[in-house]
């Protein structure tokens, strides 16, 4: 019996030490052991699809105000105080390099491409992607000139992603005044090396502030700049990115009403479907232009951009575009299509995924965009 009682309180003693060893911290893909317990607390309860909201106008109000605070970024105030730097004629549009006051802080370079006939014209604000690439930012959307070594490397980014074409200077062609930034580490703003990120980003949150944040702030004011511009129709602004320049493409459409279209080009997906080992956004670094505190307890990647809803947006992916799963993607797509459907505008709501296509931006889809873009801006 004593044997007995001795066994038993041991094996009581092996169970108890089982249960309370500790986890390991970290597992496959750098993810928190208990990713699985995390993950089944991102219920998104301030998305428009949670069933918590019933106007959708106050709900909107209330997530653009949600994506706006977790910016960390001040609103300025500064006037832009453009100024023309250098200029060349491109036939039936002329392209510049114009200095201005991107914010308080910041006193950047852009390029604008501007059509020679009589406006207001409508606008296209073209954001540029990562690709680990920094010695050239707005210059891989828009044409640069004056700089042999530059030129070359835009034009061998074309090349690999754009089938050899200036996504603006095809723009500009069709009667759009077209601008592009670098953002902070691009171009003019760098050029940064890969490692250099991930502190960039810590610093930035060292200083109050965030990278991401910034990136998206300097976008919304890039629109508010053309729609300063005399030559500009405020009411006919779009915006068209592609892969980083496509998360701020409809980033973008959240967080400014002054976005009358948005083309999203390779980057879309649900963080559910992309935090999987091997997917890019574990890595950390460039991960950080896109990481924005606290907002995946409240929204979706769908759930943001559906702040934009319902205005016209199109979205393309690739299914060999290794980035972004085709699950992933399928599933952010068929959240963005309940809530448009919510709001009668399913047909101001364009998804699609090439099976043939990876992470690119061809001219094929290129020549379904562009119309696109003119249904809804060149009315």
């Amino acid at each position: 019996m004593f044997q007995s009682r001795k066994i038993f309180l041991a094996l009581l003693f092996v169970t108890a030490s089982a249960s309370s060893a500790p986890q390991s911290g970290i597992i496959e893909g750098n993810l928190p052991a208990n990713v699985a317990q995390l993950k089944a607390q991102m219920t998104y309860p301030d998305a428009w699809l949670s069933g918590n909201y019933h106007d959708f106008t106050q709900w909107q109000q209330h997530a653009r105000g949600l994506l706006r605070s977790a910016l960390l970024t001040p609103e300025s105030h500064r006037a832009f105080s453009p100024q023309t730097v250098a200029e060349e004629d491109r036939g039936s549009y002329v392209a510049q390099k114009v200095a201005l006051n991107i914010t308080d802080d910041n006193r950047i370079n852009a390029l604008m491409l501007t059509p020679k006939s009589s406006g207001p014209h409508p606008a296209i604000v073209l954001l540029h992607d990562h690709g680990s690439k920094f010695d050239i930012g707005k210059e891989k959307v828009i044409r640069p000139w004056n700089d042999a070594e530059k030129l070359t490397s835009a034009q061998a980014w074309a090349d690999k992603f754009f089938t050899g074409r200036f996504i603006g200077d095809e723009l500009a062609k069709r009667g759009y005044v077209v601008i592009a930034i670098d953002s902070t580490g691009w171009g003019e703003r760098g050029p940064m090396v890969y490692e250099q990120q991930q502190a960039l980003a810590s610093n930035y949150f060292n200083l109050g502030r965030s990278l991401a944040g910034e990136m998206a702030y300097e976008d919304t004011r890039t629109v508010d700049f053309l729609a300063s511009l005399n030559n500009v129709d405020p009411q006919r602004i779009g915006v068209l990115g592609f892969s980083m320049g496509g998360f701020r493409a409809w980033q973008l459409a959240a967080l400014s009403d002054k976005v009358a279209a948005t083309a999203v080009i390779s980057w879309f997906g649900t963080y559910d479907g992309l935090m999987q080992p091997g997917n890019n956004v574990l890595r950390g670094q460039s991960a950080f232009y896109m990481l924005h505190p606290g907002m995946p307890a409240h929204l979706d990647i769908p759930d943001i951009a559906s702040i934009a809803a319902p205005k016209p947006m199109l979205i393309y992916s690739g299914d060999k575009d290794k980035l972004f799963p085709p699950q992933a993607v399928k599933d952010a797509y068929a959240k963005v299509h309940k809530v448009w459907a919510s709001q009668n505008a399913e047909d101001k709501l364009i998804t699609k995924s090439w099976p043939e296509l990876g992470h690119v931006f061809y001219k094929e889809q290129q020549d379904e965009v562009f119309p696109w873009l003119d249904k809804w801006l060149k009315p």
